[in-house]
C-alpha cells in the first residue's frame, strides 16, 4: 500500500465518522420547520434565537427573535441564562449553523432546537417576519 492510499483511507474514514457524528447528534435533536417555528411564535416557552451575522440580520430577521452571531455565541452564553427554562429554537439562512448552534446549547444544559431549512424556508412560506 502507498502513503498515497494510506492518506485517502484515512480521509474517507474521517468523512464517514464524520457523517456517523452527525446522524447520531440529529437523531437526538429537535428539529421544527419553519410553519411549525411560526405557529410557536407567541407561545411563552419559547424564544427564537438568530445566529446569523449583524449584516444578514439586518437585511431581514424573525420579528421578536434575540440575536447573537454564531461566533460570538460561546462568548455570550450567558447572556441566555434566563432563557435556560425554555426551548430556544435557533435560525440562521439555511439551517447549518443553526444546527450547530443547538448542538452546543443542549451539551450546555439548555432546551434547544433547530428551524430545519432556515430563513430560506421561512421566505419561501412567506411566513410572517
Amino acid at each position: 500500500m502507498t502513503a498515497s492510499q494510506i492518506f485517502l483511507y484515512v480521509i474517507a474514514a474521517l468523512v464517514i465518522l464524520f457523517y456517523i457524528r452527525r446522524w447520531m447528534q440529529k437523531t437526538h435533536m429537535k428539529e421544527y420547520s419553519a410553519s411549525e417555528v411560526s405557529e410557536r411564535m407567541n407561545d411563552d416557552s419559547v424564544v427564537l434565537l438568530d445566529v446569523r451575522t449583524h449584516q444578514e440580520r439586518n437585511q431581514k430577521y424573525i420579528k421578536g427573535s434575540l440575536h447573537i452571531p454564531v461566533n460570538e455565541l460561546s462568548l455570550k452564553l450567558k447572556m441566555l441564562e434566563k432563557y435556560r427554562q425554555k426551548e430556544i429554537i435557533c435560525y440562521c439562512h439555511s439551517g447549518s449553523r443553526s444546527f450547530m448552534t443547538t448542538i452546543l446549547l443542549t451539551k450546555n444544559g439548555f432546551k434547544a432546537a433547530n428551524m430545519k431549512g432556515g430563513m430560506i424556508e421561512w421566505n419561501s412560506l412567506n411566513l410572517k417576519s
